[in-house]
C-alpha cells in the first residue's frame, strides 16, 4: 500500500484551473443567451444553470456512495497526489492489486475524482454568481453571499468525509448540506425572479404558510434521518414492508443507533454495531417518514385550493415517487435506480416546498380581516 498525506494540496492549482475550464461552457452560454439583456438576467440565468448542476451533484454523490467509490482516492483534493487517476495509475494499481474487492478501484477512482470536479465547478459558478450580485444587484447581495459561504462548508465536509474515512456523522451532513445548497439557490432564483420582472406573490391563508414551513422542516428532518441510514448502510435492515424481519416490531438497540459520534461499523466505544442498532436506524426512519407524508398532503390539498393547482398536483406526485423508490430500496434489495430516484425526489420536494413558500406569502383570512375592519376602522 502506498502512504501518502491524507490532505495533499499539491494537485490544486490544477484542480483549480481544471475547474474554470470546466465553467467556461456554462458561462458561455449564459453570455451568448443573454448578451442583449440585462446582467441581472444573465445572473438569473447564471443561478438557473448552477441549481441544475448542483441537483446533478447531490445525485452523483448518491451514486458515489451507493457504488462504495467515497474512498476511491483516499486523499483530498487530488488521488494519490494527482490530479486525475491517470497520474495515480500505479498507487491505484498498487492498491487494488493489495485489496481487489477493497475501496480502491480504477473505477471506483475516477467516479470519486468526478464527483470533486463537479463540486469545483459548481463552487466556481456560486462564486461568479456572487460575484456579479456585489457590483450589479446590490439589494440581493445576501442570499449569493450565504451561498458561497456554505459550498466553502460543504466542500469542507466533503473532505473531511475522506478523510475521516466515511464517517458516518460528517457523510450525513455531508449529505443534507448538499441538500441546504438547493434550498439556498432555489431562494436566490426566486427572489430574482421577483425582483427582476415584479412578479407578485401568491396570497395564501396563513395556517396553509404556516403548516408549509412545518413540512419543510418535517421534511428536511427526514432527509437527515435518510442520511443517517444511508451513511450506515441501513437499508437492508430490514428487507419487507410494512413489516421488517417478519414482526411490526423488530428487535431495535435504539441508545448504539444514534450515537453519533462513532466510525463507521462501530459504536462509540469501538466495537462493532450490533444488528439491532441498523433495524432501530432504518425503523425510525421509516416511521417518521409517516409525519411528513401526511403534513405534506394536507400542505398539496390547501395549494390546490388556493390556486396552485401545478404545484399541488406535482407535490402529489413526488409523494407517491418517494414512497414507491423507499419501498423499492428495502424488498428490492437497495437497486440503483431506486436509490437514486429516492435520494433526487427528496431533493426535489426540498425544491419544490422552497419555491412554493418563497412565492407565496401569508395572508389573513376574510374572517379576520372583517373583523379588524369592523372593530378598529
Amino acid at each position: 500500500m502506498v502512504e501518502i498525506p491524507l490532505f495533499n494540496t499539491g494537485p490544486l492549482l490544477q484542480l483549480l484551473a481544471l475547474a474554470v475550464l470546466l465553467a467556461v461552457a456554462p458561462l458561455t452560454w449564459v453570455w451568448l443567451k443573454n448578451r442583449h439583456s440585462q446582467v441581472t438576467l444573465r445572473i438569473r440565468h447564471l443561478t438557473l444553470i448552477t441549481l441544475f448542476l448542483t441537483f446533478d451533484l447531490v445525485v452523483f454523490g448518491a451514486f458515489t456512495r451507493l457504488t462504495d467509490s467515497g474512498l476511491g482516492c483516499p486523499d483530498w483534493p487530488g488521488c494519490y497526489g494527482h490530479a486525475s487517476p491517470l497520474g495515480a495509475s500505479a498507487a491505484i494499481d498498487a492498491a487494488q492489486s493489495a485489496m481487489p474487492t477493497g475501496p480502491v478501484t480504477l473505477k471506483k477512482s475516477w467516479i470519486e475524482m468526478i464527483h470533486r470536479y463537479l463540486a469545483m465547478l459548481v463552487g466556481i459558478l456560486i462564486l461568479t454568481s456572487a460575484a456579479f450580485s456585489w457590483r450589479t444587484e446590490r439589494s440581493l447581495w445576501v442570499w449569493p453571499s450565504l451561498t458561497l459561504v456554505w459550498v466553502c462548508v460543504q466542500g469542507a465536509f466533503g473532505a473531511f468525509t475522506v478523510t475521516m474515512k466515511l464517517f458516518p456523522l460528517i457523510v450525513s451532513l455531508h449529505l443534507i448540506g448538499g441538500m441546504l445548497l438547493l434550498v439556498l439557490l432555489m431562494i436566490q432564483l426566486v427572489r430574482q425572479r421577483h425582483d427582476n420582472t415584479q412578479n407578485p406573490q401568491h396570497p395564501v391563508p396563513v395556517w396553509l404558510y404556516v403548516l408549509g414551513v412545518i413540512s419543510f422542516l418535517s421534511l428536511l428532518f427526514q432527509v437527515g434521518l435518510g442520511a443517517w441510514v444511508s451513511s450506515n448502510y441501513a437499508v437492508l435492515a430490514c428487507d419487507t414492508y410494512p413489516m421488517c424481519q417478519n414482526s411490526w416490531w423488530p428487535e431495535m438497540n435504539m441508545d448504539k443507533a444514534f450515537e453519533l459520534w462513532r466510525g463507521l461499523g462501530l459504536d462509540a466505544d469501538g466495537q462493532a454495531l450490533p444488528f439491532q442498532a441498523l433495524t432501530a436506524i432504518h425503523m425510525v426512519h421509516r416511521w417518521h417518514a409517516l409525519i411528513p407524508a401526511f403534513l405534506l398532503l394536507v400542505v398539496a390539498v390547501g395549494w390546490y385550493q388556493s390556486g396552485l393547482q401545478n404545484p399541488g398536483r406535482l407535490l402529489v406526485f413526488l409523494l407517491l415517487l418517494q414512497f414507491a423508490t423507499g419501498i423499492s430500496n428495502a424488498v428490492l434489495g437497495w437497486p440503483m435506480l431506486a436509490a437514486l430516484l429516492h435520494t433526487g425526489t427528496a431533493a426535489a420536494l426540498l425544491l419544490l416546498l422552497t419555491w412554493t413558500l418563497a412565492s407565496t406569502r401569508a395572508r389573513r383570512s376574510d374572517r379576520i380581516a372583517a373583523t379588524f375592519h369592523r372593530y378598529m376602522l
